[in-house]
């Protein structure tokens, strides 16, 4: 399959890079290359995982059920990933929903994938280990069985509609479009979804929690967002007059409409804020290692022409990952903290920093190669 190009900046006071360069031909080879030789080394218990449909990270599990639907086209499969309802309820009404979930919608083509929730706590979607392993499931999918890592979708319904209000906006950069069937935002907030493809599906009726008039509210704030922010925010919305927490399937029009979208993995504007599940990189803004973000960070980013526009909590030594799909790497580029003078710097493309960002994040399609370091 056919990844788009991906090419990366380096610091031009690495001697380290600069000793090294990549013209884009070369970075786009060099990252074809690295991430096939990872593949590989990683195959054996990847492949493992898939045949068994069953992932363990520490002492948690988290297995799945999966249909396969349509022929797969030239730019690999698309995944969806579909969450049960239930929570805070013993196992065995948990395991129903899960067997009810895998029976829910049909996408024209893809993988449709129903995992189970590797607890049974009321948040049991939106734990911080449940971000690990979607990271690694759509990592093994897209090195194995020929997913397109800008194909991957996100779904849920009641509690699975909970942890997508949250994953959603945490995770952005994974998926191409995310759909909320019945669920309640409790804390989430909708910053992240920028460039993340939304929809919510709610019975009108359906008030326990007052979900209907929390899903109201949303949609409202997702159209003042888009309308404050042309080209950000696409958003679909549908609360269904009389009907209650079981919406009848109607909501299943939410799967077109996701297939239609496809993964942004390098926008040129950026809106991260970090949910109490923090994470160190959201699209090409890669914290440094000694960061310690918390909830409610909030960093803003925009490029225009050769300038890129920084504001918020930036940390010392934040790392920029750039492609030429964002800017001409073979130009300078410029960096304006705030207000403040726009900072000159030269990129250079680098094999050191494919294998690093390739290492972190094994995501051919948004691979970073070399950073500015902010001082």
């Amino acid at each position: 399959m056919k990844f788009p190009t991906c090419v990366l900046l380096a610091l031009a006071t690495s001697s380290a890079l600069a000793a090294d360069p990549l013209d884009r031909t070369a970075a786009q080879a060099e990252i074809t290359r690295v991430h096939a030789e990872m593949v590989e080394s990683t195959r054996e218990a990847r492949a493992k995982e898939l045949e068994a449909k069953s992932i363990t990270l520490g002492d948690k599990s988290m297995r799945w059920l999966e249909k396969t639907f349509g022929e797969a086209p030239a730019d690999g499969r698309s995944l969806w990933i579909s969450m049960h309802g239930g929570g805070g309820a013993p196992a065995q009404v948990n395991d129903q929903q899960w067997q009810n979930q895998i029976r829910l919608y049909q996408p024209a083509e893809g993988i449709y994938l129903a995992p189970r929730a590797p607890t049974d706590t009321w948040n049991l979607w939106h734990e911080a280990h449940i971000d690990d392993f979607f990271d690694r499931l759509i990592t093994s999918m897209v090195a194995l069985r020929g997913v397109n890592p800008d194909k991957v979708y996100l779904m849920g319904y009641s509690a699975g509609g909970d942890g997508v209000w949250q994953l959603a906006p945490r995770m952005a950069d994974r998926f191409a479009a995310a759909s909320m069937m019945a669920g309640h935002p409790n804390e989430a907030q909708l910053d992240g979804l920028r460039n993340l493809p939304f929809a919510l599906f709610m019975g009108g009726e359906d008030a326990a929690y007052d979900r209907n008039k929390i899903a109201a509210e949303r949609a409202k704030t997702l159209d003042e967002l888009a309308a404050a922010d042309p080209g950000g925010y696409t958003h679909l919305a549908r609360i269904y007059p009389g009907l209650g927490h079981w919406m009848e399937l109607k909501d299943a029009e939410s799967v077109p409409w996701m297939a239609k979208h496809t993964r942004q993995p390098w926008p040129k504007k950026l809106v991260w804020l970090q949910d109490d599940r923090t994470h160190s990189r959201f699209y090409w803004l890669r914290l440094p290692a000694d960061a310690k973000p918390k909830a409610g960070d909030r960093i803003t980013a925009e490029i225009q022409g050769q300038t890129i526009t920084l504001d918020g909590n930036l940390p010392k030594g934040l790392r920029l990952w750039l492609s030429d799909s964002l800017l001409d790497l073979d130009k300078p580029v410029h960096v304006r903290i705030g207000k403040a003078e726009p900072v000159k710097y030269e990129a250079h493309r680098s094999k050191e920093l494919i294998r690093t960002a390739l290492g972190e994040r094994l995501d051919p399609a948004a691979c970073p190669v070399a950073e500015i370091v902010l001082p």
